[in-house]
């Protein structure tokens, strides 16, 4: 099933509602208790919440203007950034209660992410973009450690590795193969690209992208002809197009 940015954006919406209706209840329960609260500090709280919650939605309505205009507004990319990160756990939950499968919303996520970076138009330098890809692209036969150096993979054909390793060395990006997030965290702190073209599956790509903060990420959808985690796979046009985007010399 392919994927739409507004089954993501709806799921914001509904879980900023969601968010609203807790809040609501709560206060509704403290004062229907009469319990022994503070009123100014029960005031103050309802008021950061209340505050909160409209922060959030300004910065959802700033991802759907973005969509709807295919056009940055710099001013608020803070708001959508925060938008993300303190609703996305929600969505998952709000998707969860709507019967909606998890790889379909994670789909979604990656979808937006991408059309927000594209909208963006980032002026990044080859030399500055990093293609993160995963472990199990690599054959599982192959006995070359190329998580240690790249340049251990013979680019025997049997994976893409080979064909990654030459689309960088020929677009002048940096290669790095990662085990896992702890090392793909370590690649970006040591290396850090101003952005990223990162390969993986639904879960990893978009717990990436979270992690990546501020650094734009182009997500890529690897394949699964084996199942997840072995002998994955990728489409190099993905990885071309993704570049495309992302790298505007200057």
């Amino acid at each position: 099933m392919i994927a739409h940015k507004r089954l993501y954006i709806g799921l914001l919406g509904g879980s900023l509602l969601f968010a609203v209706v807790i809040i609501t209840m709560i206060w509704y329960l403290i004062n229907n208790r009469q319990l022994i609260v503070n009123q100014i500090l029960l005031t103050v709280i309802i008021g950061i919440l209340g505050g909160l919650v409209l922060l959030l939605s300004v910065g959802i309505m700033s991802l759907v203007v973005m969509i709807v205009r295919s056009k940055s507004i710099p001013s608020l990319e803070t708001f959508s950034q925060l938008a993300n990160e303190i609703l996305f756990p929600l969505t998952l939950i709000t998707g969860k209660i709507l019967g909606i499968k998890r790889e379909n919303i994670l789909r979604s996520f990656i979808e937006v992410n991408n059309y927000v970076v594209r909208v963006k138009k980032p002026i990044i330098k080859s030399s500055q973009i990093m293609i993160l890809a995963p472990h199990c692209l690599q054959n599982s036969e192959c006995q070359h450690k190329i998580t240690v150096n790249i340049e251990n993979c013979k680019a025997c054909g049997k994976c893409k590795i080979g064909e990654l390793k030459k689309f960088a060395e020929e677009h002048g990006a940096v290669l790095k193969v990662a085990t896992g997030g702890t090392l793909a965290r370590k690649y970006i702190k040591d290396n850090t690209p101003r952005g990223i073209i990162a390969i993986a599956c639904e879960r990893d790509l978009s717990s990436g992208i979270q992690d990546a903060g501020v650094i734009p990420v182009m997500g890529v959808l690897n394949k699964r002809p084996n199942g997840p985690c072995v002998d994955t796979d990728v489409s190099i046009d993905e990885i071309e197009k993704a570049y495309n985007i992302m790298c505007k010399e200057v």
